[in-house]
């Protein structure tokens, strides 16, 4: 089974750069649990890594991130799909920590986790910090215009070999016809 990993906010859910900071400030993007969906069916194992510095900031506490994450996992359930794990980084940025994107923590973790190296998987995300954390660890970036995707595409930093699509449906479209094969 191949791997995908994915970054949550601006990827599967709307974004806020107020944070979301309960359920009811999680909302899917369009298509983006469907999308999920088609990649569970077509055998991709699918894992989330992002960073939750609204923990670390004092937003909200860690029982309502896996509130938050529940309501996730049970709108994945009613359209029959699944995110295997949520990796996640709650700290502030100056906290320096190791798993914070754009440092590669988390998908060092998700490789210890797994038992296996995520070189040449696909990460899908909306801003630079998650193609630097992709490519530190050999991993495919996939950039989306949802979320921070086109203001991250405006700052034209560092994308030369990042792959972009309107959103995550569109990249697994791509995915699922055969259209990366030759990237």
């Amino acid at each position: 089974m191949e791997l995908i990993i994915l970054d949550r906010d601006g990827v599967i859910n709307e974004d806020s750069d107020e944070y979301i900071k309960s359920p009811d400030e999680w909302h899917p993007l369009p298509g983006s649990i469907q999308a999920i969906a088609r990649l569970n069916h077509a055998g991709y194992r699918v894992v989330v890594a992002t960073n939750q510095s609204g923990v670390g900031r004092g937003l909200f506490d860690i029982e309502t991130l896996g509130k938050i994450h529940e309501k996730m996992y049970l709108q994945l359930e009613e359209e029959g799909a699944s995110v295997e794990a949520i990796f996640y980084c709650p700290h502030q940025p100056e906290d320096e920590c190791e798993c914070r994107k754009p440092k590669p923590g988390l998908f060092k973790d998700i490789e210890t986790r797994l038992g296996k190296p995520v070189e040449g998987v696909y990460a899908v995300g909306d801003s630079l910090r998650d193609f630097d954390a992709a490519r530190a660890v050999g991993a495919i970036p996939i950039l989306v215009k949802t979320g921070k995707g086109e203001r991250t595409i405006e700052a034209d930093q560092g994308l030369d070999d990042v792959l972009q699509f309107n959103d995550l449906y569109s990249f697994v479209d791509a995915l699922l016809s055969g259209a990366l094969s030759d990237t």
